[in-house]
């Protein structure tokens, strides 16, 4: 008999719940959350497993690696599909959503989410960090600067001086003890910059050994950061039967409200890849701003921004490059600059 297996896992213990292809419960129990534990419990009590239910979360890339590595059909469930699911359920217990995990496999109404390859996560990884300590950085400077402003030491930009420079010169003046707390600061300033500079030799040795990257910077306005955030978002550009879907999955399409004689299309979704969308953005307003060699990509964004602003035509363009990434992605081929030699925006 066919069985399905439901997975809710959290950090010490993962609730299991078997059942039939009658929908009878066939065993319940727990296990230890490791893929070794779950593993075990799954050979043990669904030999005849087709499919393997798990939420996607902190845990789930570990746990699907590692069992799909050991040939058990697991399943990635999107966990926002599921909670609506699991939410018709009387009492919220684990024991509970692992059975109402193992009815979502069987019943098939799932969204399966496609999980990344480690070497993407790993990337990913020096991404993200390199985004957070650029965030430290930033609100340790600005620390300083509000603490001197306190004693009347107002910090402001000088040719041929780092930052490090002016506050070490303020703090030769005489502010008392609170030059120390200042210096001390600005220990930690000078250890996140050097940091986020061997982040960014790391990833520049990357993007130098990655011919995907390099061509995708071919594209006008997109830079080092944006082809690697974008090629660790989309992992696998089979996933995306058609270009335009990349848009939508990455947040960069507007909602839509419909019902009945209603219709409002909203703001744009933002689901996905908060990070992608954020270089995207830098990298459309780039390109409408700083770019001076003319491309039909930017006429395009020209002509919304004359007709509803600079922010919306810097979106519109973000999705549109995120398409055209795509296409030269599956194609091979490396961005096609126009042959017009003047620039048309009316």
């Amino acid at each position: 008999m066919e069985q399905f297996v439901g997975l809710d896992v959290s950090q010490d213990i993962t609730h299991v719940c078997v059942i039939g292809s009658d929908g009878k419960i066939v065993w319940q129990g727990t296990c230890p959350s490791t893929p070794e534990g779950i593993s075990n419990a799954v050979r043990a009590k669904a030999s005849n497993a087709i499919r393997i239910g798990l939420e996607s979360g902190p845990l789930s890339t570990w746990h699907w690696h590692a069992l799909k590595a050991e040939g058990f059909p697991v399943i990635c469930l999107d966990a926002r599909h599921a909670k609506a699911a699991l939410n018709m359920q009387m009492n919220k217990t684990d024991k509970n959503d692992a059975h109402g995990l193992a009815q979502i496999v069987k019943a098939g109404w799932y969204r399966e989410v496609g999980v990344k390859s480690l070497d993407s996560h790993t990337i990913r990884s020096m991404l993200g960090a390199r985004a957070q300590l650029i965030a430290m950085r930033v609100e340790v400077s600005n620390q300083i600067r509000g603490m001197l402003k306190t004693f009347g030491i107002v910090l402001r930009r000088h040719d041929g001086l780092s930052f490090e420079a002016l506050v070490s010169e303020a703090c030769e003046r005489d502010i008392g003890r609170v030059s120390h707390t200042v210096r001390t600061l600005l220990a930690v300033y000078i250890g996140l910059k050097a940091q986020i500079l061997c982040l960014d030799r790391e990833l520049a040795r990357y993007a130098r050994g990655s011919a995907l990257c390099r061509r995708l910077m071919t594209i006008p306005g997109v830079g080092l950061l944006s082809a690697i955030a974008f090629i660790t978002a989309i992992d696998d550009p089979v996933r995306f039967a058609k270009s335009s879907s990349v848009g939508a999955y990455l947040g960069l399409t507007p909602r839509r409200y419909q019902s009945g004689e209603m219709d409002h299309n909203g703001k744009i979704s933002k689901c996905g890849d908060p990070l992608v969308r954020a270089y995207l953005f830098e990298a459309a307003t780039t390109l409408l701003t700083r770019v001076g060699r003319w491309s039909a990509l930017k006429a395009w964004g020209l002509r919304i921004a004359k007709r509803s602003g600079m922010k919306k035509a810097a979106v519109a363009v973000a999705r549109k490059m995120a398409v055209i990434m795509h296409r030269v992605w599956t194609t091979g081929e490396t961005f096609r600059w126009t042959s017009t030699p003047e620039l048309e925006a009316s």
